[in-house]
This record gives structure tokens, sequence and C-alpha cells, in this order.
């Protein structure tokens, strides 16, 4: 059974969503996107190779970082809710997403 969140997302599990981090994740990536389509302008204008790379390493902290963000509200929420309501299929998803991740 598919639900919908607050978002009107769909998911395959049975337990809605939450998540109080949105926003603050939201703002992170809107910061992301700038910061790769000014390593992408460094690129194009020809700018020293390490210079590119230093800022490539910023912006991979920086996924890491609102990644971390996500997982923790998710298990804050998600997983919460989904051990509350013996939602093993929302833990498996857990797990898979976490497997594709590291």
């Amino acid at each position: 059974m598919e639900d919908r969140d607050r978002k009107g997302m769909t998911h395959g599990h049975s337990h809605a969503h939450t998540h109080k981090e949105t926003k603050a994740v939201l703002n992170r990536m809107s910061k992301i996107i700038g910061h790769m389509e000014s390593v992408k302008s460094m690129v194009e204008n020809g700018r020293d190779c390490s210079e590119v790379l230093i800022q490539l390493a910023a912006v991979k902290s920086a996924i890491s970082s609102v990644s971390r963000v996500i997982l923790k509200d998710h298990i804050d929420h998600c997983i919460v809710d989904a051990v509350r309501e013996n939602d093993t299929e929302s833990i498996e998803e857990l797990k898979n997403a976490i497997d594709k991740f590291l």
C-alpha cells in the first residue's frame, strides 16, 4: 500500500512522514547547488585543477553533512514510528539505502 506524506510524496510503506529538518536540508542543498555551479564555472574558465579539487572536496563535505542531517531526521522520526508500528519494510528500506550510500 502506498502512502502520501505531508509534502504529497508517495512511499511504499505504511507510516506517515514528518521531518523537522526539511527547510534546513533544502537550504543546505541550495548552497551545494550554488557551489557546484561555481565549480563548473571554474572548470569552464580553465582554473587551476588544484583549486577545482579543493572546491570539490568542500562540496563533498557539504553533501556528507546534509546526508547526516537527513539520516538523523529519518531515524528520529520515520524509523521510530516504523518500530512503534512494527513496519519492518521501512526498516529494511533504510538498511538498503545505507548500503547504497556507503
